[in-house]
């Protein structure tokens, strides 16, 4: 491409560019050959120009030298399939009651279409992406989840999730060979018990023992809020894990940030550091990892 003297009118603005580039320096050098676990979900996976901006997102920190791991969920098309066949969904303490019929679905969307919509996304926009389920390379195992309600005065009720799986370990031997060759592993939470089953995983669980397993520098769960609120509905920007233990006894948190902050509790123990950040900023990723403030809810150990 033949290149033209900058007009004196844009100097400044492409000046303020090159100041920023330099700026993000010494986060590359912190980052460079790290591997960053990130959920990806929410509306980021809806809206075209925020799916657009996670694939630029995700590419640029491959070129840059780290090494970024995808693991997707899919709650929305699920619901969507199994409406177009006619099949009822039950719903208990948020997850989703899966018999066999509806495991086939869910398995279908998540890892048929959805992973590969994702995959193709990435690599359209100049990256090599790699599509991968719990199933390739014994990645997931998993193991049956257990749900008890806890009743007053009364032995607590047990639901059965059916194929509702969590992990029991992570086999990291794809992951790590696909980053050594240079691609982008994008894993569909489904996972397998030792007999083979088919489980359906919540993705951020999923994404959390995939950090651990990976000693990850960062672990990102991409959310629709802007992060953990406190009781003036002002953004937490930081949290240790004794903090964030406090807050879900105090009711702090509540609803689905319940979950997710386990999740990074879980996981920051083998992780620097995990986030809670809003999926609905352009280029969140990027403003959570290279900038000083960033954008949502650390916890630190």
């Amino acid at each position: 491409m033949k290149k033209e003297p900058i007009n004196k009118r844009d100097m400044k603005r492409y000046q303020l560019q090159a100041k920023s580039i330099i700026e993000t320096l010494p986060y590359i050098t912190e980052f460079y050959g790290k591997t960053i676990v990130i959920k990806y979900g929410g509306n980021a996976m809806i809206d075209e120009k925020l799916k657009r901006a996670f694939a630029l997102n995700i590419i640029l920190l491959k070129y840059i030298g780290v090494n970024p791991v995808v693991v997707h969920g899919g709650g929305p098309q699920i619901g969507e399939m199994l409406n177009a066949l006619n099949i009822e969904s039950h719903f208990r303490q948020g997850y989703r009651v899966t018999d066999k019929a509806t495991m086939d679905v869910v398995e279908m969307v998540l890892v048929g279409k959805v992973n590969k919509e994702i995959v193709n996304l990435i690599n359209l926009h100049g990256g090599e992406a790699v599509g991968l389920s719990g199933k390739d390379g014994k990645l997931i195992q998993a193991e049956p989840k257990e749900l008890a309600i806890e009743k007053n005065d009364a032995p607590p009720e047990i639901i059965d999730l059916g194929k509702v799986g969590e992990v029991t370990s992570v086999n990291t031997k794809l992951i790590d060979s696909l980053l050594s060759e240079g691609f982008i592993p994008v894993i569909a939470p489904v996972g397998v018990d030792e007999n083979g089953e088919t489980y359906n995983i919540n993705a951020d669980s999923v994404a959390g023992a995939v950090a651990t397993a990976m000693g990850a520098k960062r672990l990102y769960l991409l959310t629709d809020v802007p992060g953990l609120l406190d009781e003036d509905k002002e953004l937490v920007t930081s949290l240790s894990a004794k903090e964030a233990f406090e807050a879900i006894r105090t009711g702090v948190v509540t609803g689905g940030m319940i979950p997710k902050i386990k999740c990074c509790l879980e996981a920051v123990a083998n992780v620097e550091k995990s986030a809670i950040i809003d999926g609905r900023v352009e280029n969140c990723i990027l403003l959570e990892l290279f900038t000083k403030s960033g954008i949502g809810t650390e916890i630190i150990y």
